[in-house]
């Protein structure tokens, strides 16, 4: 009988240290400011004495993006850098403007899970699954109509439509970050060993050389 009591207050204590844990912040926000005195999630914290409404505030997503590029899309971003209320709340939002045809490339956010939701026109979208089974996931979407891309998961939308379209997406991390698939293998500063390249593409070095030399921007 001792020894099970023993047993049961030993597991009893190890639960109790497992769920000490901190779900949710401490304190009302931490707005991010450029220094401080308390540093949060990789920002400053804001004197809160010295917060304004304007720490919480964005104006300008009604505004379209400019499209005049190679991709024909553009990106405008709601994350801690617009707002510094944000910070430590775990949450984010984007505009993305499509010109016809235009895409956003196949891409990444490592901190987040994005949910879209489209505003005005018809979209491709679709996402990757991880390996070995790399099973592509895709719908088109009109609009109304919400899609769910996994955090991690490389993902894209396309255009689909004769007119422009517009989707809102929302992220769940302040900061949820990009990697443009494109962008990341043959943009990298400095450069991939083109040798590296081809082998893991299975092409021959001219054509890693040519994509290499090519401009690539994130929209």
């Amino acid at each position: 009988m001792a020894n099970m009591l023993y047993i049961m207050g030993f597991l009893a204590l190890s639960c109790s240290l497992a769920l000490a844990s901190d779900p949710s912040p401490l304190q009302d926000f931490c707005v991010a400011a450029p220094n401080g005195q308390v540093f949060v999630n990789g920002q400053f914290c804001k004197d809160p004495k010295h917060v304004t409404e304007n720490d919480f505030f964005f104006s300008g997503l009604n505004k379209p993006g400019n499209t005049a590029n190679p991709l024909g899309s553009k990106v405008t971003p709601v994350n801690v850098a617009q707002i510094p209320g944000l910070n430590t709340l775990g949450i984010s939002a984007a505009r993305i403007d499509f010109a016809p045809y235009g895409l956003n490339p196949p891409h990444i956010h490592p901190r987040g899970t994005e949910i879209l939701t489209v505003l005005e026109g018809t979209l491709f979208v679709g996402f990757v699954t991880s390996n070995t089974e790399n099973r592509l996931v895709t719908k088109v979407l009109q609009k109304g109509d919400v899609f769910v891309f996994p955090q991690g998961l490389i993902h894209f939308q396309r255009n689909a439509g004769y007119g422009n379209a517009v989707a809102i997406a929302a992220l769940s991390s302040q900061n949820p970050g990009l990697i443009t698939v494109a962008n990341s293998v043959f943009g990298s500063k400095p450069p991939i060993a083109d040798d590296v390249l081809a082998k893991a593409f299975q092409v021959d070095k001219s054509v890693v050389d040519h994509l290499q030399s090519q401009f690539w921007m994130d929209n």
